[in-house]
């Protein structure tokens, strides 16, 4: 089963919450908002296969992440879904599967569509890394520098760095190689006729108003939000405002 972080709560009168992580990131991201959010409900965040401490796998598609998602529902119950980017997707890909198994879906900066975009530079820079030249977080992130100039993305990786095992809690290799499913978004029968949320940042162009007919296709009670002044990662840079949009859409009777 995927490894998980466990936020138990007070209040034992609403659904559990489970957040399901982006491409290169872990249930450790997460770290903040689900403190925060645990004063309500029952937080669960997990690491997907190739990331974190979960297993690693070879493939990595959309069907094989809701499948380990499914698995882990299976044990603790169905609950409220929030999955951002590459998390949303599979989240997306499991509400239609299995329905019975989740209560609401959030999906964060992403829409069922396929991308064009290539994110395996990621992979390259951070393989670049000389692991055995590493004594501590500061001297990966100057080795960052020279191939990915944003800081906050350098911080981000270097979140998945194992500095006592020097080595990277991704599998790269798969990840590089099945890129292109990661990218591209699987046809799919059926609909989630439950209330679903899709939060949007003001600066993304992950999601387009020309994707909403597609999602409404598949989503039919789909509702939508956009965070001002955010982009991607809007968790991360509007924390607060994600969280009282997510909280809102939760706490509503739909």
């Amino acid at each position: 089963m995927l490894n998980y972080i466990h936020y138990p709560s007070d209040k034992s009168n609403k659904s559990p919450l489970l957040i399901i992580h982006g491409l290169y990131g872990s249930a450790r991201n997460w770290g903040v908002v689900c403190k925060r959010m645990s004063d309500e409900r029952e937080i669960f965040a997990i690491d997907q296969r190739n990331h974190g401490d979960s297993k690693w796998c070879e493939t990595h598609n959309y069907f094989d992440m809701a499948e380990d998602i499914h698995e882990f529902l299976e044990h603790f119950g169905s609950m409220a879904i929030l999955g951002h980017s590459m998390g949303g997707k599979a989240a997306m890909v499991l509400s239609i599967k299995a329905p019975q198994l989740v209560e609401k879906l959030i999906v964060a900066d992403i829409a069922p569509v396929s991308y064009s975009h290539d994110n395996t530079q990621y992979v390259r820079a951070m393989k670049n890394v000389q692991l055995n030249n590493i004594a501590t977080r500061g001297d990966a992130l100057m080795q960052l520098a020279e191939t990915v100039p944003e800081p906050e993305l350098r911080n981000f990786f270097a979140q998945s760095l194992d500095l006592k095992n020097k080595r990277w809690k991704l599998n790269l290799d798969v990840l590089e190689r099945e890129m292109e499913k990661i990218v591209s978004f699987p046809h799919l029968s059926g609909q989630y006729d439950k209330a679903s949320l899709f939060v949007s940042g003001e600066l993304s162009t992950y999601v387009q108003i020309k994707d909403r007919p597609v999602i409404k296709k598949l989503f039919p009670k789909a509702n939508f939000s956009t965070i001002e002044n955010a982009g991607h990662w809007l968790h991360a840079e509007k924390p607060r405002e994600f969280e009282a949009v997510v909280r809102t859409f939760l706490n509503n009777i739909y």
